[in-house]
């Protein structure tokens, strides 16, 4: 009788819904799945199709097929950690259209393709930490624009797209810890986006950086822009040196102005990204506004000019009406006035 009411009391606690695999559990209440530790190498079939919560953390699951969450449309949290996943197909996740969470740490992630998440509207939190991640993509996928939270902490990435952050507007937390950045040309877009991030109030660890030697243990941040000017003199000769031989011997001067920064384990800036189109850009900018700025002072100085001889030619005129008109007849005006004078003396 006791062992009967203990499996009235889990059948009551643990609705087990039609169709949950062997060894999950299933319950309809909270529309969820408890799967994990439960040793599986692959995403187990015959979920409920109704479940939004899916726990599958501590198994042994190493691939994730295209067609694997077909029958679970409705998931908004699913969490894959702590697995043997390498490797994500491009599209694996594309039939969740409500999902909110997705956990993928602690697995051996190395790669992130381009697209990987794509057609997930509403996911909100991304955890890609502790992984073997060596290199991030430009893009999640179409409709990622509402991911506000995205963990890269605990792997192997020495750079990181400044293009992907931007594609990913509504970011309020970012966590980059204990990757081994390169703190040379290719991570000075990743410095400016940070810069502007949290001036917006955004939230982050921070970014220290692990190379080069000198620099190994810096925040990112208190790297001084200097320490960058060669690898935007360098993008920016890339872009003009076809083109306008003038300005690529300002950039080499340039160049040879902040050699003294250069550093021997600076082996990145040879392959700097061309991310300061803006600057070629500013320069041509530049020599326009001083030409313009050069013209108007050009025209507002002969106007004052032109002024000035206006008004010396217009008092030499009034000066000599004065001398040639009033003067005689102030003498007149004298003469008439002495004349009464002249007879009452009399």
């Amino acid at each position: 009788a006791g062992n009967w009411l203990l499996v009235c009391s889990v059948t009551l606690l643990a609705h087990t819904a039609h169709g949950c695999p062997d060894k999950c559990l299933c319950y309809t209440a909270s529309k969820s799945a408890d799967c994990k530790n439960r040793g599986f190498t692959e995403i187990p079939a015959r979920l409920p199709p109704e479940i939004q919560i899916l726990q599958l953390q501590n198994n042994r699951i190493w691939r994730i097929n295209q067609n694997a969450f077909t029958a679970t449309p409705l998931l908004k949290i699913l969490d894959l950690s702590n697995n043997s996943i390498s490797s994500v197909a491009p599209g694996a996740f594309q039939k969740l259209r409500y999902l909110q969470v997705l956990n993928l740490t602690r697995n051996l992630i190395h790669y992130i393709e381009n697209k990987t998440f794509s057609f997930l509207p509403h996911l909100k939190e991304l955890d890609l930490s502790s992984n073997s991640i060596i290199r991030l993509p430009e893009t999640f996928g179409n409709s990622t624009g509402n991911i506000t939270l995205l963990s890269v902490k605990h792997n192997k990435l020495q750079k990181m797209e400044r293009i992907l952050l931007e594609s990913l507007p509504n970011l309020k937390v970012v966590l980059f810890k204990d990757n081994p950045w390169q703190c040379n040309c290719n991570i000075f877009g990743l410095k400016l986006w940070l810069e502007s991030f949290l001036y917006r109030g955004g939230i982050s660890d921070g970014i220290i950086c692990s190379a080069p030697g000198i620099r190994k243990g810096k925040d990112l941040l208190k790297v001084p822009y200097e320490l960058f000017g060669v690898c935007s003199l360098r993008t920016a000769h890339m872009h003009l040196a076809s083109s306008h031989h003038h300005q690529h011997g300002l950039e080499q001067r340039g160049s040879l102005r902040h050699g003294h920064h250069g550093e021997p384990g600076d082996s990145g800036r040879a392959s700097c990204e061309p991310k300061a189109k803006a600057r070629p850009a500013s320069l041509r900018h530049a020599i326009a506004t001083v030409v313009i700025t050069g013209v108007v002072c050009g025209i507002v100085c002969l106007m004052m000019l032109a002024a000035a001889v206006y008004g010396c030619a217009y008092a030499a005129i009034t000066a000599k009406y004065h001398k040639e008109h009033l003067a005689p007849a102030r003498q007149h005006g004298t003469a008439k006035e002495k004349e009464p004078l002249e007879s009452s003396s009399a």
